[in-house]
């Protein structure tokens, strides 16, 4: 049977389209296995959470992902079939999201009566922030960062709507209607996120007084909405922060790789380098 050109060169558009699809599987598949190898180790149940831009297609278009319905309706499935005597480690790579998706799944994780870990091995903000007070255990790379809880209505803080309503009537100056009704808004925002926060606080054993001084300050417009609250700063402010991160974590993490468009920025050798052995560490010249 011969074999023409032009079937080869079908068979190679054929392979080209299958790639990513075998790609994907294959990334899928390894982080399967290292999510059992890390439930057998800890004898938990094992929940990603992570929002980060990956190569899904041929034509490779970035798409900003963040915490909505759909991954709260996962989580809460996964949270649903584990026994009440299984502990659960959740992994949190996240920008934030939709304050009730990240309410329902932090309702669903402090009325599960084993304990709750939350590993961030980069970055949890705003709503992630949110799921990790809902935790037992918070657990952080030495140089991740949690961020603040203050609510955005559309482009802007809630609390900085509510302070120019207040710079203006008290220089009597006239305030149009719509950013009257956003002020209003951003009130009942601010009040439902605090309130949230706090209960969540005291549910997991903090104070009254304790649980509405943080909630206060998480909520109160006291950072920008991207401030890195790093792992010194949560201990400060009370939170239970450890940073025992188990290093199939990080192997987890390097499955998730960013969409290639455009030559890397960052190239290293992945190894690990230290001083020859036999040879003292030298100290660094300024």
């Amino acid at each position: 049977m011969k074999v023409s050109f032009f079937d080869l060169f079908w068979v190679f558009l054929i392979l080209i389209g299958l790639q990513p699809v075998l790609r994907q599987w294959s990334m899928t598949a390894r982080r399967t296995r290292l999510m059992r190898t890390l439930e057998k180790r800890r004898k938990s149940r094992v929940i990603a959470l992570i929002h980060r831009q990956e190569t899904m297609a041929v034509l490779g278009f970035p798409l900003v992902r963040f915490i909505d319905i759909e991954d709260s309706e996962e989580v809460l499935r996964a949270i649903q079939i584990t026994d009440d005597q299984m502990p659960i480690d959740l992994i949190l790579h996240t920008p934030g999201g939709l304050v009730l998706a990240a309410e329902q799944i932090a309702h669903a994780l402090t009325a599960h009566p084993a304990p709750i870990t939350v590993f961030v091995p980069h970055y949890a903000m705003s709503g992630g922030t949110l799921l990790a007070l809902a935790a037992n255990q918070i657990v952080m790379a030495p140089h991740a960062v949690l961020g603040p809880l203050d609510p955005q209505i559309g482009q802007w803080p809630a609390a900085s709507i509510l302070r120019a309503v207040e710079r203006k009537t008290s220089s009597n100056h006239s305030v149009h209607d719509e950013t009257l009704i956003m002020a209003d808004v951003a009130s009942k925002a601010m009040d439902q996120v605090r309130g949230y926060a706090r209960q969540l606080l005291i549910k997991r054993g903090w104070t009254a007084e304790r649980a509405e001084e943080l909630s206060h300050a998480m909520t109160e417009g006291r950072w920008t909405h991207d401030y890195p609250i790093t792992v010194e700063e949560a201990r400060a402010l009370g939170l239970p922060v450890s940073c025992d991160m188990p290093d199939e974590i990080y192997e987890f993490m390097r499955l998730f790789p960013q969409v290639a468009v455009r030559r890397p920025s960052v190239q290293y050798v992945p190894l690990p380098y230290g001083p020859a052995r036999g040879e003292p560490a030298k100290a660094s010249k300024r």
